[in-house]
């Protein structure tokens, strides 16, 4: 799916702004920040650090888990109601190198959006490196 004629470029907009400044919990503690919102895509950044790595130097497989997580739903919430909440309701995640020290890059599209379900693919770099690919359902809430 391509075309998504509800996008709404404010809620975008406010999404890049926030510049992980806004973000609470695990991705506030994380430091990852929404750089690129477009209409049913997003992209999300994070450094990993020193204390983000396993004894054998690599990001603990948690960190891109969380990563993923967080932009399954994030790339919903420019293209479904306002008020709506996109739950992750499952993903699958292939680890396909050691991520290392340095900035790793989560590209989320959207693959199918009906009114309750997102399927979304997401592209997990490292300093440009493939270093995981997932996909995963997002349950879409509707507001209260």
């Amino acid at each position: 799916m391509t075309d998504f004629p509800q996008f709404d470029s404010h809620v975008a907009a406010r999404m890049v702004a926030a510049d992980g400044s806004g973000s609470g919990g695990l991705p506030g503690y994380l430091g990852m920040k929404i750089v690129d919102v477009g209409p049913g895509v997003l992209a999300c950044e994070l450094e990993v650090t020193a204390e983000l790595l396993n004894p054998f130097g690599a990001a603990h497989g948690g960190v891109i888990s969380a990563l993923v997580d967080h932009v399954l739903g994030a790339v919903c919430m420019p293209v479904v109601p306002l008020g709506s909440w996109p739950a992750t309701s499952e993903f699958k995640l292939n680890f396909t190198a050691p991520a290392r020290a340095g900035t790793m890059r989560a590209e989320a599209r959207i693959v199918s959006l009906s009114k309750r379900t997102a399927i979304v693919r997401v592209d997990v770099t490292n300093e440009s490196r493939l270093v995981g690919v997932a996909q995963g359902t997002v349950t879409v809430m509707a507001p209260r």
